[in-house]
């Protein structure tokens, strides 16, 4: 009976140390031979767009990607590269039973450019979030001037995607200058249902679902819609900030200009509007972050994104100070996890915490607009050919 016992206890002794060891070795500790003892170790795994990359930490190659190492605590120098591809890195410091999750993005060192448009654009307008473009085209046709809405997200078999004509120059009731009719003001209804034309003392409201048969003058009661839609606009940037939280709706409210929401809303490029001290908002802080230095303490007029799902804020210093003239020229990447830039008449594209600046783009462009798709691609205004092409037209341009 005594041995029978002994036996029992022995096995429910080994059965409680093997499940001991699997909980010690899942949070990280390892067996060090050289100390004989067991130390904590934590967990980094590098996943990259596009995968195979080589990851060096510190220098040392430890693998290509998709990788998962176990480590000991300290600093690292994590750098991702791959042969056509500009390198990424980013310094780390690894703590014991915790896991960093890194998601480097990669961009071709040679894009490549495919015409979209063959029409001669005199100016071009996003859309705001929309995935569109409305484009004036302006070059002595009376069968072509006018307003045209492009979607950079819509395919096409066809080389040349068909283009949605909205009204023709010559509808207009008046006789626009050439210069001055592509660069008329122009204001979007809050459902980017419909467009507002403003020339001199000229108002006229433009349907943007289908061709116009003529605008429609609202010059002497535009005041009153534009301030609707500016009200409407309002409400609906507010509704995006409830998901930020109650308190964190009259900090933004009170301090950020809003430039933009991440494609996926969890993240906030902003304009600070006076001095001030950004406060926590989750009562209990992540233990694990992105580690790229925050910096709370806001500086009016200086360029920051705040992250809700971590409560972090990042100054981004490489475009740290904004006027109305470059306003539209830093906005989200598709992947809500970068920036792009227009800087030095080049683009640039960084991490959304501004690390990482690097120049995609250094071939011509018409710098007063750029988009992105859904795909990834930059929609650019290009003219390849400016000796016998005096208009510039749409290009993808490719950074996978």
């Amino acid at each position: 009976m005594f041995i029978y016992l002994a036996k029992k206890l022995f096995f429910i002794f080994v059965f409680l140390l093997i499940i001991f060891l699997l909980i010690v070795f899942a949070r990280g500790y390892r067996p060090n031979f050289k100390e004989k003892k067991i130390v904590s170790t934590g967990i980094l795994t590098v996943n990259s767009f596009p995968k195979s990359a080589q990851v060096f930490l510190n220098g040392e190659l430890k693998g290509i990607t998709d990788l998962n190492l176990t480590l000991s605590p300290g600093k690292y120098l994590v750098e991702v590269k791959k042969d056509g591809y500009l390198p990424w890195k980013k310094e780390i410091t690894l703590k014991g039973e915790l896991v960093i999750n890194l998601f480097p993005t990669l961009f071709s060192v040679n894009p490549s450019l495919s015409p979209k448009t063959n029409i001669g654009i005199s100016r071009a307008i996003p859309v705001n979030n929309t995935g569109k473009v409305l484009f004036f085209v302006d070059k002595d046709d009376l069968e072509k001037d006018g307003l045209y809405l492009f979607d950079i997200n819509k395919t096409s078999l066809s080389l040349f995607p068909s283009l949605k004509p909205l009204i023709k120059k010559s509808q207009f009731p008046l006789t626009f200058d050439k210069e001055e009719f592509s660069l008329a003001k122009i204001h979007f209804a809050p459902d980017y249902k419909q467009a507002m034309l403003i020339w001199k003392e000229n108002v006229f409201l433009i349907g943007m679902n289908e061709e116009n048969s003529q605008p429609f003058d609202i010059s002497a009661s535009y005041q009153t819609l534009l301030s609707a839609w500016e009200e409407e606009k309002k409400q609906q940037e507010t509704k995006l900030l409830t998901a930020f939280g109650r308190d964190f709706v009259k900090v933004a409210t009170d301090s950020f200009k809003i430039i933009a929401f991440s494609p996926d809303d969890t993240k906030i490029l902003y304009q600070a509007k006076k001095n001030f001290s950004l406060p926590h908002f989750l009562k209990t802080p992540l233990l694990v972050t992105n580690q790229t230095l925050e910096d709370r303490q806001l500086k009016i007029n200086r360029l920051y994104v705040y992250d809700r799902k971590e409560d972090r804020n990042y100054l981004i210093s490489n475009f740290s100070l904004l006027t109305n003239e470059n306003l539209n020229q830093v906005f989200w990447y598709s992947d809500s996890r970068h920036l792009v830039f227009v800087k030095d008449k080049k683009i640039t594209i960084a991490d959304y915490d501004g690390e990482n600046e690097q120049i995609v783009y250094s071939g011509p462009f018409e710098k007063e607009f750029l988009m992105v798709n859904e795909g990834g691609q930059l929609i650019i205004l290009a003219n390849l050919n400016p000796e016998v092409n005096p208009y510039p037209d749409m290009y993808n341009v490719s950074l996978k």
